[in-house]
């Protein structure tokens, strides 16, 4: 049986479920932000249902739009602001406090193995990569949790994605899931659960899985799913939460499918315009003047994603005309990104440090892309329009491609100026 499944049967009670099979299940933390919390808070309120299922249970987080870009954005956030003020919710993260919601959260000690996580964001699949079945929601379904405590869903199939050796220099977690949603496509997994396992688990941080599990929706995945191993448990003991090793063991009649990656044949990955899928190796990028670098998002705005940037950019400075806008994922990174001297590193590299956001993402703010203008990206999504302007183009790629591109102002791969 996969991970997946067992961690959905646990909730139930039973021994077993079955792909495709239709549940209700009781859920261990419901999540919304600025954007989908409004629509979710409404149909909660539609329910008539007075106060939510557990003030502890319910999460919600500021960080799309803010600090607030305009009226309609402080409206939003203003009317968050006091759903969470009358349902006395404990986990409400606001100005300082804020973070990018899917860096935020396993930080905060809020995700623990073996739980269900749902959210009204799509990346809420983050969080599998701590062992429990997290996944996006709509904000009705959201609303609806929020007042029941449960969820239904279609237990999916799964996918066995067997990772063995070790990375080459520059290569991590952002390319394992570039390569494989290349792979598979955009809709490849559609509602099937992507499961990682194999050898290849030892050289790759907790950073980089919740990268991976992060993208696991960009391939149409339901979600993505690692084990607790001793790298896990320790992440885990320093956000306060205690857990014991617990991998998945790949079991062939659990599997509906199952992909092979050998991490030493595996190259910085960039995704061209305008899909996650359109995959090449670094060395097989156009060379296009690059407008914009942006490094950070609940994808790659992690510790080890500010250290692999200042590590490229150490002693160099971003190109004529190549603006380069670094963003921390949460107040605990800015801060120790301080404390390393990482900022030092990034203001005299002329970037542009941002307080935790995910405006520039979605084409919210800070960051814009205006007609014409092409922008290299950690992010996670490159559909068109997704930064700005129809007309514009975005790339993804790893810190570490982003931040020798910053100063080449074309796409390079970091072994060429290091």
């Amino acid at each position: 049986m996969s991970g997946t499944r067992r961690i959905l049967a646990r909730h139930l009670e039973k021994g077993s479920v079955k792909p495709g099979e239709f549940i209700e299940v009781d859920v261990d933390l419901v999540l919304a932000n600025d954007i989908t919390a409004p629509l979710a808070v409404k149909e909660f309120q539609r329910l008539s249902a007075g106060k939510v299922f557990d003030k502890s249970k319910v999460v919600l987080v500021l960080d799309h739009f803010t600090p607030n870009r305009d009226i309609a954005s402080a409206e939003q956030c203003a009317g968050i602001r006091r759903f969470a003020r009358e349902q006395e919710i404990e986990s409400f993260y606001d100005g300082g406090d804020v973070g990018i919601e899917h860096v935020l959260l396993p930080e905060e000690g809020l995700i623990k193995p073996g739980t269900i996580v749902i959210g009204a964001d799509s990346h809420t699949c983050t969080y599998g990569a701590l062992g429990c079945f997290a996944t996006g929601m709509g904000s009705t379904d959201a609303g609806a949790a929020m007042a029941t405590g449960m969820v239904w869903l279609r237990v999916p199939e799964a996918i066995n994605v067997v990772l063995t050796g070790r990375f080459n220099r520059w290569v991590g977690g952002k390319d394992v899931i570039l390569n494989l949603i290349g792979r598979l496509g955009v809709d490849g997994a559609t509602y099937r659960s992507l499961e990682f396992t194999g050898d290849g688990l030892e050289d790759l941080s907790v950073d980089g899985r919740l990268t991976i599990a992060n993208m696991a929706i960009e391939a149409g995945a339901k979600n993505g799913l690692f084990g607790i191993d001793r790298q896990a448990v320790e992440y885990l003991a320093s956000a306060g939460v205690s857990a014991e090793e617990d991998p998945i063991i790949a079991d062939e009649f659990g599997y509906s499918g199952e992909v092979d990656m050998d991490l030493r044949e595996l190259a910085p990955q960039v995704a061209l315009p305008s899909l996650p899928s359109n995959v090449v190796d670094v060395d097989q990028a156009p060379s296009v003047r690059l407008d914009q670098v942006v490094i950070g998002s609940c994808t790659n705005g992690r510790m080890e994603d500010m250290r692999l940037a200042a590590e490229v950019l150490k002693g160099k400075r971003a190109a004529d005309g190549v603006r380069l806008l670094v963003v921390p994922g949460s107040k605990r990174i800015y801060r120790k990104s301080m404390e390393e001297g990482l900022f030092d590193v990034f203001l005299d590299a002329n970037a542009v440090i941002s307080p935790p956001t995910c405006g520039p993402c979605l084409g919210g703010h800070m960051g814009v892309l205006a007609a014409g203008e092409k922008a290299l990206s950690t992010t996670n999504r490159n559909f068109i329009g997704r930064m700005g302007h129809r007309e514009s183009e975005v790339y993804l790629c790893n810190p570490a491609v982003a931040a020798a591109s910053a100063v080449t102002g074309t796409i390079t791969d970091p072994g060429e100026i290091v």
